[in-house]
């Protein structure tokens, strides 16, 4: 089974109720906390469960340490899926309110937890399902005590450290998924240093959607990023972001292609700018 699936509104709707489905309500606004707390409680696909990016999906934030997501505690995140109901074997699909930033986030925690198979992405998210003109539920998901067992895989991940001593290496792909002003250093909307990181290539998450906001087709995926592998091995590619949530978009793209699964550098800009010793760029 592929390691990154797509699944379709109307696929959705025919699967709802199904005793090994899992649902996971993945919104959030970083301008606005509480934003997919909210839109939840006023309405949700039947049976989903919330998972909050801050609370669920994200460890605490230790001021000029970490970035601004950290990875969260790989335990209390097994137990907190278990509250929704996980299991090993259990179907699992993500969405937010579109564009899968926050849901690709949270498939690439499952699969850093272990959970390699049968966890998809709604394509286009609720936005889609509103365009199919199916239905939202006020009703709380039942509750289901799950046994999913999970142990984090380190060989998903690569730390500053580690990428610094790499930078410049002629194996590296190192991709940022920011938009290119960020990229380029010319707005910076949210941390407190522009740029880049350097030798990094920007590959703006938002390119692996078409104008309907569904994931573009694996062919034209799998060129897209051909270009920026360059003939580089797959493998080697590094992938970040401002904050370690929108690069794992990007690894769920590659997947999707059919490449292998790259590394994620977690801390990502946010955590890299806060040792004044690591090196920043601008431009291109």
């Amino acid at each position: 089974m592929p390691l990154a699936q797509l699944i379709t509104p109307q696929q959705l709707a025919e699967r709802l109720g199904s005793p090994k489905l899992v649902i996971l309500d993945c919104r959030f606004a970083l301008e606005d906390v509480d934003y997919g707390q909210r839109s939840y409680a006023l309405g949700h696909i039947e049976g989903a469960h919330f998972a909050d990016l801050d609370r669920d999906l994200s460890g605490p934030v230790s001021k000029g340490r970490t970035g601004r997501h950290p990875l969260p505690d790989p335990q209390r995140l097994v137990e907190r899926l278990r509250e929704w109901g996980l299991n090993n074997d259990s179907e699992v699909v993500l969405y937010d309110d579109g564009p899968g930033a926050f849901a690709a986030r949270a498939w690439w925690l499952l699969v850093w937890l272990g959970k390699r198979s049968g966890v998809a992405i709604l394509d286009g998210g609720l936005k889609a399902w509103h365009a199919a003109s199916l239905p939202l539920s006020l009703d709380p998901p039942p509750k289901r005590e799950g046994t999913f067992s999970g142990e984090p895989d380190a060989k998903l991940l690569i730390d500053a450290d580690h990428l610094g001593k790499r930078l410049g290496s002629a194996d590296l792909t190192l991709i940022d998924a920011r938009a290119l002003p960020r990229f380029r250093g010319e707005v910076e909307p949210i941390d407190p240093v522009a740029g880049h990181i350097p030798g990094a290539q920007c590959a703006a998450f938002t390119d692996n959607l078409g104008d309907d906001g569904r994931f573009l087709p694996a062919d034209e995926l799998k060129q897209r990023f051909a270009e920026k592998l360059a003939g580089r091995a797959p493998e080697q590619l590094v992938s970040y972001c401002g904050s370690g949530v929108t690069a794992c978009h990007n690894l769920f793209a590659l997947a999707l292609a059919g490449y292998p699964l790259g590394k994620l550098y977690a801390g990502s800009w946010s955590e890299w700018i806060n040792n004044p010793q690591h090196a920043v760029a601008t431009g291109e």
